[in-house]
């Protein structure tokens, strides 16, 4: 190969190498634009109940819910049908669902003003009894047919008494509330704290009154 030939092809290559190198720079600053971060949503604690609760001299501990895989994170979950989950893509709860709902129980226990000491498992308090939940559901339905959308939220919660760790009562408490008009995002955290507030209330109240009789 002529030395002339020899020059066109390594002035060619190092052009191409800086071409190569520039449109990976280009690239990767690309990818490192920050987007706009999502709309963060919380939910409130229930801070009415029944009248005739009775007043509990014991304390209660309330373990974090367990959840499937779909609901344990912070995303927003939708379900298209039974066998499909998705999540809304701008919107997130500002922390993991199962913590925000334990977060919820006890505030919402505190609000009754009916009982001695209520807190999380990992206080340490030494409890008369633990309050075991599992979330079910705690999404948006989406009826395509109709539609609609439906909040569901599905709380299966277990009261033991200890030191023996005996099950003194076990209940599923559901509530749903359908979202009939189009205002977007803010009109499906409002039915989550409708249908979440009901669930709340409805546990809250069942709880008191099974440590009141046992």
């Amino acid at each position: 190969m002529r030395p002339h030939n020899k020059e066109v092809i390594k002035s060619a290559l190092q052009v191409l190498l800086v071409m190569l190198m520039l449109g990976s720079i280009a690239g990767c600053s690309v990818l490192k634009l920050p987007g706009p971060p999502p709309n963060l949503y919380n939910l409130t604690p229930k801070s009415t109940f029944s009248d005739d609760l009775p007043a509990i001299d014991k304390q209660l501990t309330i373990e974090e819910p367990l959840a499937s895989g779909g609901l344990d994170n912070n995303r927003i979950a939708l379900h298209p049908h039974s066998t499909r989950i998705k999540y809304f893509a701008n919107a997130r709860w500002s922390e993991r669902a199962p913590k925000m709902l334990q977060t919820l129980l006890v505030e919402s226990f505190e609000n009754t003003n009916k009982i001695v000491a209520v807190g999380r498992q990992s206080i340490g308090l030494r409890s008369d009894f633990t309050l075991k939940t599992e979330l079910r559901e705690f999404q948006v339905e989406h009826d395509a047919e109709a539609k609609t959308f439906t909040v569901r939220v599905r709380i299966n919660a277990k009261l033991v008494q200890q030191p023996k760790r005996n099950i003194v009562g076990s209940h599923s408490f559901e509530h749903t509330v359908e979202i009939t008009d189009d205002s977007g995002m803010d009109s499906i955290i409002i039915a989550f704290d409708q249908a979440a507030g009901r669930v709340l209330k409805k546990l809250v109240e069942w709880t008191l009154l099974k440590m009141n009789y046992t």
